[in-house]
C-alpha cells in the first residue's frame, strides 16, 4: 500500500511540474533567499501560501551566468565574479519577490523574475554590471575558451 502511495504522488509530482512548466503564476510570492547557488541560481524559501513554505532553486529569468564548472579557466573566474555579486545583492535583499513564475526544463528548479527589496530587478543588476548574459531559454552559444 505505501509503495501505491509513493509512484502515486510521483506521478502527480510529474504531472504538477509538467503543468507548471506550461503555465505561468504572475506572483508575486514572498521569498527569503537561504543561498546563492551560481551567477543565474537560488535557493529560496517561499511562501506561495500563509503560513505555508516551500524550498526552491529559482534559475532567474532573463540571464544566464558563465559556468562554474567550465573546463575553461576564464569563464570559470567570470562565473565566480557573478556568483559574488548575487551574493552581494543578496547579504542586502535577503527578502525577495518572485514573479512571472514557471517551471524550468529540468524541472528540479523554477524560473522567475526576481525583485529585490528595494524593488529592482536582481537581472537587470546583473546585466548591467555585465557580468551575465541576457537568456531567453533557448539553445546556449558555444563559448570558446582562450588560452589563459
Amino acid at each position: 500500500m505505501v509503495k501505491v502511495f509513493l509512484i502515486l504522488a510521483g506521478f502527480v509530482a510529474a504531472v504538477s511540474a509538467q503543468a507548471l512548466a506550461r503555465e505561468e503564476i504572475s506572483g508575486p510570492v514572498a521569498a527569503k533567499i537561504l543561498r546563492v547557488i551560481d551567477g543565474d541560481t537560488l535557493l529560496v524559501e517561499a511562501q506561495p501560501w500563509p503560513q505555508q513554505t516551500m524550498e526552491v532553486y529559482v534559475r532567474i529569468r532573463g540571464i544566464d551566468a558563465p559556468e562554474l564548472k567550465s573546463k575553461c579557466d576564464r569563464i570559470r573566474r567570470a562565473g565566480l565574479d557573478a556568483q559574488r555579486a548575487l551574493e552581494t545583492l543578496a547579504a542586502v535583499s535577503s527578502n525577495i519577490q518572485l514573479t512571472r513564475i514557471s517551471g524550468d526544463k529540468y524541472f528540479g528548479r523554477i524560473v522567475a523574475d526576481v525583485m529585490l527589496s528595494d524593488g529592482r530587478s536582481a537581472a537587470s543588476d546583473l546585466l548591467l554590471a555585465g557580468l551575465v548574459q541576457g537568456y531567453d531559454g533557448g539553445r546556449k552559444p558555444h563559448q570558446i575558451c582562450d588560452t589563459d
